[in-house]
Protein backbone atom coordinates (compact mmCIF):
# COMPACT_ATOMS: atom_id res chain seq x y z
CA UNK A 1 0.00 0.00 0.00
CA UNK A 2 1.50 3.47 -1.26
CA UNK A 3 1.75 6.20 1.49
CA UNK A 4 0.21 9.10 0.52
CA UNK A 5 2.82 12.32 -0.55
CA UNK A 6 2.82 15.52 1.14
CA UNK A 7 1.26 17.44 -1.63
CA UNK A 8 -1.53 14.96 -1.59
CA UNK A 9 -2.18 15.26 2.15
CA UNK A 10 -1.95 18.58 1.81
CA UNK A 11 -5.15 18.40 -1.02
CA UNK A 12 -6.86 15.99 0.94
CA UNK A 13 -6.74 18.29 3.99
CA UNK A 14 -8.06 21.48 1.80
CA UNK A 15 -10.74 18.95 0.66
CA UNK A 16 -11.97 18.48 4.23
CA UNK A 17 -11.88 22.26 4.73
CA UNK A 18 -14.45 22.56 2.37
CA UNK A 19 -16.56 19.79 3.32
CA UNK A 20 -16.57 21.14 6.57
CA UNK A 21 -18.56 24.44 5.16
CA UNK A 22 -20.60 22.31 3.27
CA UNK A 23 -21.35 20.54 6.15
CA UNK A 24 -22.52 24.03 7.95
CA UNK A 25 -24.39 25.16 5.22
CA UNK A 26 -26.52 22.43 4.43
CA UNK A 27 -27.46 22.22 7.93
CA UNK A 28 -28.25 25.45 8.25
CA UNK A 29 -30.72 24.96 4.97
CA UNK A 30 -32.13 21.59 5.48
CA UNK A 31 -33.19 22.69 9.19
CA UNK A 32 -35.41 25.37 7.76
CA UNK A 33 -36.49 22.48 5.23
CA UNK A 34 -36.71 20.21 7.73
CA UNK A 35 -39.09 22.77 9.92
CA UNK A 36 -41.60 23.00 7.41
CA UNK A 37 -42.46 19.50 6.65
CA UNK A 38 -44.88 18.92 9.05
CA UNK A 39 -46.85 22.43 8.89
CA UNK A 40 -46.73 22.18 4.90
CA UNK A 41 -49.24 19.83 4.12
CA UNK A 42 -51.77 21.67 7.04
CA UNK A 43 -50.97 24.93 5.90
CA UNK A 44 -51.89 24.22 2.29
CA UNK A 45 -54.83 22.10 3.42
CA UNK A 46 -56.52 25.89 5.46
CA UNK A 47 -56.83 27.25 2.12
CA UNK A 48 -59.52 24.58 2.00
CA UNK A 49 -58.07 22.32 -0.90
CA UNK A 50 -58.12 18.38 -0.91
CA UNK A 51 -55.35 16.00 -0.54
CA UNK A 52 -54.46 15.98 -4.53
CA UNK A 53 -54.28 20.01 -4.06
CA UNK A 54 -51.49 19.56 -1.19
CA UNK A 55 -49.70 16.78 -3.43
CA UNK A 56 -49.86 19.77 -6.11
CA UNK A 57 -48.10 22.38 -3.11
CA UNK A 58 -45.34 19.80 -2.87
CA UNK A 59 -44.75 19.22 -6.41
CA UNK A 60 -44.78 22.90 -7.38
CA UNK A 61 -41.66 23.18 -5.16
CA UNK A 62 -40.17 19.87 -7.05
CA UNK A 63 -41.21 21.35 -10.57
CA UNK A 64 -39.10 24.46 -9.54
CA UNK A 65 -36.09 22.23 -8.24
CA UNK A 66 -36.32 20.18 -11.59
CA UNK A 67 -36.67 22.66 -14.11
CA UNK A 68 -33.00 24.66 -12.39
CA UNK A 69 -31.49 21.71 -12.39
CA UNK A 70 -29.53 21.41 -15.26
CA UNK A 71 -29.20 25.62 -15.62
CA UNK A 72 -27.52 25.22 -12.43
CA UNK A 73 -24.84 23.39 -13.57
CA UNK A 74 -24.28 25.55 -16.57
CA UNK A 75 -24.19 28.24 -14.08
CA UNK A 76 -21.98 26.33 -12.12
CA UNK A 77 -19.39 25.84 -15.17
CA UNK A 78 -19.86 29.38 -15.75
CA UNK A 79 -19.94 31.40 -12.91
CA UNK A 80 -18.48 29.39 -10.47
CA UNK A 81 -19.94 27.23 -7.58
CA UNK A 82 -19.70 29.79 -4.59
CA UNK A 83 -21.69 32.05 -6.23
CA UNK A 84 -24.38 29.75 -7.39
CA UNK A 85 -24.99 28.64 -3.76
CA UNK A 86 -24.78 32.02 -2.40
CA UNK A 87 -27.76 33.06 -5.84
CA UNK A 88 -29.80 29.89 -4.32
CA UNK A 89 -29.87 31.17 -0.51
CA UNK A 90 -31.40 34.18 -1.42
CA UNK A 91 -33.82 32.92 -3.60
CA UNK A 92 -34.74 30.15 -1.19
CA UNK A 93 -35.22 33.16 1.05
CA UNK A 94 -37.62 35.15 -0.60
CA UNK A 95 -40.00 32.02 -1.87
CA UNK A 96 -40.27 31.01 2.01
CA UNK A 97 -41.20 34.66 3.10
CA UNK A 98 -43.83 34.45 0.10
CA UNK A 99 -45.38 31.66 1.37
CA UNK A 100 -45.56 33.19 5.03
CA UNK A 101 -47.28 35.62 3.28
CA UNK A 102 -49.47 34.18 1.01
CA UNK A 103 -53.39 34.77 1.64
CA UNK A 104 -54.50 32.58 -0.85
CA UNK A 105 -53.74 28.76 -2.61
CA UNK A 106 -52.10 30.72 -5.85
CA UNK A 107 -50.12 32.63 -3.77
CA UNK A 108 -49.13 30.02 -1.83
CA UNK A 109 -48.11 28.09 -4.83
CA UNK A 110 -46.08 30.86 -6.21
CA UNK A 111 -43.88 31.09 -3.39
CA UNK A 112 -43.33 27.70 -3.18
CA UNK A 113 -42.17 27.59 -6.70
CA UNK A 114 -39.91 30.53 -6.12
CA UNK A 115 -38.76 28.27 -2.76
CA UNK A 116 -38.10 25.46 -4.96
CA UNK A 117 -36.07 27.46 -7.49
CA UNK A 118 -33.49 28.45 -4.36
CA UNK A 119 -33.48 24.89 -3.08
CA UNK A 120 -32.63 23.62 -6.52
CA UNK A 121 -29.92 26.05 -6.76
CA UNK A 122 -27.81 24.85 -3.50
CA UNK A 123 -28.96 21.42 -3.97
CA UNK A 124 -26.94 20.98 -7.27
CA UNK A 125 -24.34 22.98 -6.33
CA UNK A 126 -23.79 21.63 -3.32
CA UNK A 127 -23.31 17.89 -4.96
CA UNK A 128 -21.03 19.34 -7.78
CA UNK A 129 -18.46 20.51 -4.75
CA UNK A 130 -18.80 17.37 -3.43
CA UNK A 131 -17.95 16.02 -6.41
CA UNK A 132 -14.85 18.10 -7.32
CA UNK A 133 -13.35 17.35 -3.95
CA UNK A 134 -13.59 13.90 -3.49
CA UNK A 135 -11.80 10.98 -5.08
CA UNK A 136 -13.65 7.21 -5.95
CA UNK A 137 -11.45 5.87 -3.15
CA UNK A 138 -13.29 7.67 -0.20
CA UNK A 139 -15.90 9.33 -2.38
CA UNK A 140 -18.95 7.71 -0.63
CA UNK A 141 -17.68 8.39 2.77
CA UNK A 142 -17.37 12.16 2.24
CA UNK A 143 -20.95 12.18 0.84
CA UNK A 144 -22.19 10.10 3.83
CA UNK A 145 -20.98 13.03 5.87
CA UNK A 146 -22.93 15.59 3.75
CA UNK A 147 -25.67 13.30 3.46
CA UNK A 148 -25.84 12.43 7.45
CA UNK A 149 -25.68 16.18 8.09
CA UNK A 150 -28.52 16.78 5.44
CA UNK A 151 -30.72 14.02 6.43
CA UNK A 152 -29.69 14.68 10.41
CA UNK A 153 -31.11 18.40 9.80
CA UNK A 154 -33.80 17.61 7.78
CA UNK A 155 -35.02 15.28 10.18
CA UNK A 156 -34.38 17.68 13.35
CA UNK A 157 -35.76 20.31 11.85
CA UNK A 158 -39.88 18.89 11.99
CA UNK A 159 -39.47 19.01 16.03
CA UNK A 160 -39.05 23.07 16.32
CA UNK A 161 -40.89 23.23 13.01
CA UNK A 162 -43.85 21.49 14.99
CA UNK A 163 -43.32 23.15 18.14
CA UNK A 164 -43.70 26.87 16.35
CA UNK A 165 -46.60 26.13 13.97
CA UNK A 166 -47.95 24.77 17.31
CA UNK A 167 -46.96 27.79 19.40
CA UNK A 168 -47.26 30.33 16.65
CA UNK A 169 -49.29 29.46 14.10
CA UNK A 170 -49.02 27.28 10.79
CA UNK A 171 -47.04 30.09 9.04
CA UNK A 172 -44.13 30.11 11.54
CA UNK A 173 -41.66 27.69 10.23
CA UNK A 174 -41.81 29.56 7.06
CA UNK A 175 -40.49 32.84 8.53
CA UNK A 176 -37.80 30.41 10.22
CA UNK A 177 -36.92 28.90 7.03
CA UNK A 178 -36.52 32.50 5.03
CA UNK A 179 -33.90 33.43 8.25
CA UNK A 180 -32.58 30.38 7.38
CA UNK A 181 -32.09 30.54 3.32
CA UNK A 182 -30.68 34.07 4.25
CA UNK A 183 -27.66 32.46 6.18
CA UNK A 184 -26.89 30.00 4.14
CA UNK A 185 -26.50 32.79 1.26
CA UNK A 186 -23.96 34.69 3.88
CA UNK A 187 -21.80 31.03 4.28
CA UNK A 188 -21.65 30.45 0.44
CA UNK A 189 -20.75 33.81 -0.37
CA UNK A 190 -18.16 34.25 2.94
CA UNK A 191 -16.89 31.23 3.42
CA UNK A 192 -17.47 28.60 0.69
CA UNK A 193 -14.22 28.38 -1.18
CA UNK A 194 -14.33 28.23 -4.93
CA UNK A 195 -14.14 24.48 -6.51
CA UNK A 196 -14.00 24.76 -10.24
CA UNK A 197 -11.41 23.53 -11.57
CA UNK A 198 -10.19 22.27 -8.11
CA UNK A 199 -7.61 19.00 -8.25
CA UNK A 200 -5.93 16.35 -6.41
CA UNK A 201 -2.34 15.75 -6.32
CA UNK A 202 -2.25 12.63 -7.62
CA UNK A 203 -4.95 12.75 -9.56
CA UNK A 204 -3.56 11.16 -13.11
CA UNK A 205 -6.50 10.83 -15.06
CA UNK A 206 -6.73 12.77 -18.90
CA UNK A 207 -7.59 16.01 -19.51
CA UNK A 208 -11.30 16.21 -20.09
CA UNK A 209 -12.49 15.87 -23.79
CA UNK A 210 -13.84 19.27 -25.78
CA UNK A 211 -17.23 19.12 -25.11
CA UNK A 212 -20.11 21.59 -24.77
CA UNK A 213 -22.59 21.03 -21.48
CA UNK A 214 -25.33 20.11 -23.95
CA UNK A 215 -22.66 17.19 -25.47
CA UNK A 216 -21.32 16.31 -22.18
CA UNK A 217 -25.22 15.77 -20.78
CA UNK A 218 -25.89 13.42 -24.00
CA UNK A 219 -23.07 11.61 -23.16
CA UNK A 220 -23.95 10.87 -19.75
CA UNK A 221 -27.63 10.39 -20.29
CA UNK A 222 -26.14 7.08 -22.93
CA UNK A 223 -24.61 5.30 -19.42
CA UNK A 224 -26.94 2.61 -18.21
CA UNK A 225 -25.29 2.01 -15.00
CA UNK A 226 -25.37 6.02 -14.74
CA UNK A 227 -29.23 6.54 -15.49
CA UNK A 228 -29.95 3.57 -13.23
CA UNK A 229 -28.63 5.65 -10.39
CA UNK A 230 -30.95 8.55 -11.39
CA UNK A 231 -34.25 6.23 -11.36
CA UNK A 232 -32.85 5.35 -7.70
CA UNK A 233 -32.86 8.91 -7.04
CA UNK A 234 -35.85 9.42 -8.47
CA UNK A 235 -37.81 7.00 -6.61
CA UNK A 236 -36.51 8.29 -3.66
CA UNK A 237 -37.76 11.40 -4.10
CA UNK A 238 -41.16 10.07 -5.71
CA UNK A 239 -41.91 8.01 -1.96
CA UNK A 240 -40.21 10.78 0.30
CA UNK A 241 -41.92 13.67 -1.01
CA UNK A 242 -44.72 12.27 -2.32
CA UNK A 243 -45.58 9.89 0.92
CA UNK A 244 -43.45 10.86 3.69
CA UNK A 245 -43.61 14.75 3.27
CA UNK A 246 -47.14 14.99 2.36
CA UNK A 247 -49.07 11.44 3.56
CA UNK A 248 -47.56 10.68 6.52
CA UNK A 249 -47.80 13.99 8.47
CA UNK A 250 -51.38 13.55 7.50
CA UNK A 251 -51.73 9.90 8.61
CA UNK A 252 -50.41 11.11 11.47
CA UNK A 253 -52.95 13.45 12.32
CA UNK A 254 -56.25 12.26 11.01
CA UNK A 255 -55.97 8.47 11.28
CA UNK A 256 -53.51 7.93 14.32
CA UNK A 257 -54.95 11.00 16.11
CA UNK A 258 -51.13 12.55 16.51
CA UNK A 259 -50.08 16.54 17.25
CA UNK A 260 -47.55 17.81 14.88
CA UNK A 261 -45.31 17.53 17.79
CA UNK A 262 -45.61 13.94 18.05
CA UNK A 263 -45.16 13.50 13.84
CA UNK A 264 -42.40 16.04 14.21
CA UNK A 265 -40.95 13.78 16.97
CA UNK A 266 -40.95 10.85 15.20
CA UNK A 267 -39.01 12.24 12.17
CA UNK A 268 -36.48 13.50 14.24
CA UNK A 269 -35.93 10.22 16.07
CA UNK A 270 -35.74 8.81 12.69
CA UNK A 271 -33.03 11.46 11.60
CA UNK A 272 -31.14 10.61 14.81
CA UNK A 273 -30.98 7.12 13.68
CA UNK A 274 -29.88 7.62 10.16
CA UNK A 275 -27.31 10.19 11.38
CA UNK A 276 -25.70 6.94 13.95
CA UNK A 277 -25.45 4.54 10.03
CA UNK A 278 -24.49 6.94 7.56
CA UNK A 279 -20.98 7.19 8.02
CA UNK A 280 -20.68 3.44 8.13
CA UNK A 281 -23.10 2.56 5.07
CA UNK A 282 -20.58 4.81 3.05
CA UNK A 283 -17.53 2.88 4.03
CA UNK A 284 -19.00 -0.14 3.57
CA UNK A 285 -20.04 1.73 -0.11
CA UNK A 286 -16.23 2.60 -0.72
CA UNK A 287 -15.11 -0.86 0.79
CA UNK A 288 -17.22 -3.22 -1.13
CA UNK A 289 -18.93 -1.37 -3.69
CA UNK A 290 -22.12 1.39 -4.61
CA UNK A 291 -24.42 -1.64 -5.25
CA UNK A 292 -23.34 -3.66 -2.21
CA UNK A 293 -25.43 -0.48 0.05
CA UNK A 294 -27.61 0.90 -2.66
CA UNK A 295 -29.81 -2.46 -3.42
CA UNK A 296 -30.79 -3.94 0.03
CA UNK A 297 -31.22 -0.24 1.50
CA UNK A 298 -33.59 0.26 -1.50
CA UNK A 299 -35.65 -2.30 -1.08
CA UNK A 300 -35.69 -2.30 3.04
CA UNK A 301 -37.14 1.47 2.76
CA UNK A 302 -39.86 0.03 0.72
CA UNK A 303 -40.64 -2.18 3.75
CA UNK A 304 -41.30 1.59 5.93
CA UNK A 305 -43.99 1.72 4.02
CA UNK A 306 -45.25 -1.25 4.26
CA UNK A 307 -45.46 -0.66 8.08
CA UNK A 308 -47.13 2.23 7.55
CA UNK A 309 -49.89 1.17 5.61
CA UNK A 310 -50.43 -0.82 8.72
CA UNK A 311 -49.85 1.08 11.08
CA UNK A 312 -53.09 1.03 14.06
CA UNK A 313 -50.94 2.97 16.70
CA UNK A 314 -47.97 5.67 17.77
CA UNK A 315 -45.52 3.04 18.49
CA UNK A 316 -46.04 1.27 14.99
CA UNK A 317 -45.72 4.74 13.23
CA UNK A 318 -42.75 5.15 15.26
CA UNK A 319 -41.02 2.12 13.92
CA UNK A 320 -41.69 2.53 10.34
CA UNK A 321 -40.87 6.02 10.74
CA UNK A 322 -37.37 4.76 12.20
CA UNK A 323 -37.04 1.98 9.35
CA UNK A 324 -37.57 4.63 6.82
CA UNK A 325 -34.90 7.07 8.43
CA UNK A 326 -32.39 4.21 9.05
CA UNK A 327 -32.57 3.18 4.92
CA UNK A 328 -32.56 6.64 3.77
CA UNK A 329 -29.42 7.48 5.50
CA UNK A 330 -28.01 4.36 4.84
CA UNK A 331 -28.25 4.79 1.15
CA UNK A 332 -28.38 8.38 0.90
CA UNK A 333 -24.15 8.69 -0.21
CA UNK A 334 -24.11 5.30 -2.60
CA UNK A 335 -26.55 6.48 -5.39
CA UNK A 336 -24.69 9.89 -5.52
CA UNK A 337 -21.34 8.56 -5.45
CA UNK A 338 -22.14 6.23 -8.47
CA UNK A 339 -23.31 8.93 -10.72
CA UNK A 340 -19.31 10.78 -9.99
CA UNK A 341 -17.94 7.86 -10.35
CA UNK A 342 -19.47 7.58 -14.06
CA UNK A 343 -18.48 11.41 -14.74
CA UNK A 344 -15.68 12.00 -16.87
CA UNK A 345 -13.27 14.58 -15.31
CA UNK A 346 -14.45 18.00 -15.69
CA UNK A 347 -18.02 16.50 -16.11
CA UNK A 348 -18.72 16.75 -12.75
CA UNK A 349 -21.21 20.02 -13.31
CA UNK A 350 -22.97 18.05 -16.41
CA UNK A 351 -23.54 14.70 -14.18
CA UNK A 352 -24.25 16.36 -10.77
CA UNK A 353 -27.32 18.41 -12.31
CA UNK A 354 -28.12 15.59 -14.82
CA UNK A 355 -28.02 13.06 -11.59
CA UNK A 356 -29.81 15.95 -9.44
CA UNK A 357 -32.67 16.53 -12.56
CA UNK A 358 -33.50 13.03 -12.37
CA UNK A 359 -34.20 12.39 -8.47
CA UNK A 360 -35.87 15.94 -8.46
CA UNK A 361 -38.31 14.73 -11.37
CA UNK A 362 -39.57 12.26 -8.74
CA UNK A 363 -40.22 15.16 -6.36
CA UNK A 364 -42.91 16.70 -9.12
CA UNK A 365 -44.68 13.30 -9.86
CA UNK A 366 -44.68 11.65 -6.47
CA UNK A 367 -46.99 14.42 -4.44
CA UNK A 368 -49.24 14.80 -7.51
CA UNK A 369 -49.53 10.85 -7.91
CA UNK A 370 -49.50 9.95 -4.35
CA UNK A 371 -52.11 12.46 -3.22
CA UNK A 372 -54.64 11.36 -6.26
CA UNK A 373 -54.52 8.02 -4.91
CA UNK A 374 -54.51 8.76 -1.29
CA UNK A 375 -57.80 10.54 -2.48
CA UNK A 376 -59.26 8.13 -4.70
CA UNK A 377 -57.85 4.73 -3.05
CA UNK A 378 -56.82 6.29 0.45
CA UNK A 379 -53.72 6.60 1.73
CA UNK A 380 -52.93 2.70 2.55
CA UNK A 381 -52.79 2.01 -1.00
CA UNK A 382 -50.67 4.87 -1.14
CA UNK A 383 -47.79 3.48 0.39
CA UNK A 384 -48.03 0.04 -0.26
CA UNK A 385 -47.24 1.42 -4.03
CA UNK A 386 -44.30 2.93 -2.70
CA UNK A 387 -43.42 0.25 -1.22
CA UNK A 388 -43.51 -1.35 -4.50
CA UNK A 389 -41.56 0.81 -6.85
CA UNK A 390 -38.63 0.68 -4.44
CA UNK A 391 -38.65 -2.91 -3.90
CA UNK A 392 -38.79 -2.88 -8.15
CA UNK A 393 -35.98 -0.25 -8.46
CA UNK A 394 -33.78 -1.94 -6.20
CA UNK A 395 -34.29 -5.27 -7.59
CA UNK A 396 -33.25 -3.34 -11.32
CA UNK A 397 -30.52 -1.76 -10.29
CA UNK A 398 -28.70 -4.81 -8.75
CA UNK A 399 -29.53 -6.83 -12.02
CA UNK A 400 -28.21 -4.16 -14.66
CA UNK A 401 -26.08 -1.34 -13.27
CA UNK A 402 -22.21 -2.21 -13.48
CA UNK A 403 -20.50 -1.35 -10.46
CA UNK A 404 -18.63 1.76 -10.46
CA UNK A 405 -16.01 0.93 -7.36
CA UNK A 406 -14.54 -1.89 -6.32
CA UNK A 407 -13.04 -1.16 -2.74
CA UNK A 408 -9.78 -0.12 -3.14
CA UNK A 409 -8.29 1.94 -0.45
CA UNK A 410 -6.57 5.00 -0.19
Amino acid sequence: MNLPTDDERQSRRAANRILLWMCALICVNQLGFGGIVPAMPLYAESFGVSATAIGFAVAAYGLARFLIGMPTGKLSDWLGRRPTLAIGGIVSAIGNLWCAEADTYTSFMVGRFIAGLGAGLVLTAGQVVLADISMPAWRARMMAIYQGVFLFSVGLGPLPGGWLADQYGLAAPFYAYTVAAVIVGFIAYLAVPETRGFKHAGDARPAPPPLSFGQQIRMMAGRLGFVLAGLVSFMNAFTRTGALFALVPLFGATQLGLSITEVGFCLALASVAGLVITYPAGWVADRHGRKFVIVPMTVLMGASYVMYSMAPSFAWFLVATLIWGLTAAASGSAPAAYAADSAPPGMNAAAMSLFRTLGDFGYVVGPVALGFMADYAGLNSAFLLCAVLLALTGVAFGVLAPETHRGQQP
